[in-house]
């Protein structure tokens, strides 16, 4: 699935095929468990995604001021499991800090694109350090990277 029309979470997870619920179901449970509080989960550019809303950024996203600051999304592409983590893209030492603890836990070398972490197979999904990543920026820690990138 490249990019769902679901409005939301469960509609996204009711299209996908059983295996592949199983994937996101848990991915999701991890970081819900795990996201401090202040973000909100929404479907965002055809995916569950986990923004900072209007109401506590007002300004939201500078491509489309329309849609609220995204932070995290996760998604079943058409080859692989995706997560996406603006933290890690923007922040290099919560980078470092990931690389470090994936390299611990993992069997493979980490499939990362700027923001992406991808998984070509889901016994390949550290969840539980997903859930820490998740865990490690406040939405106050987010918007001030945010804004501060901004300015550069």
């Amino acid at each position: 699935m490249a990019s769902s029309q679901a409005s939301t979470p469960l509609e996204y997870i009711s299209e996908l095929p059983e295996e592949r619920q199983v994937v996101i179901k848990k991915l999701r449970n991890e970081i819900k468990k795990n996201l401090p509080e202040g973000f909100e989960e929404v479907m965002s550019y055809g995916m569950i995604g986990y923004v900072v809303p209007h109401s506590l950024f007002p300004q939201g996203y500078h491509c489309d001021p329309r849609l609220p600051l995204p932070f995290i999304a996760i998604a079943a592409q058409k080859n692989h499991f995706a997560v996406y983590h603006m933290g890690i893209y923007a922040d290099p030492i919560l980078l470092e800090w990931f690389q470090k603890e994936y390299m611990k836990q993992a069997t493979i070398k980490p499939d990362l694109g700027k923001s992406c972490l991808r998984f070509k197979k889901a016994e390949h999904i550290p969840y539980e350090l997903l859930g820490e990543l998740s865990s490690k920026m406040t939405v106050e820690d987010w918007i001030a990277i945010y804004k501060r990138s901004l300015q550069k």
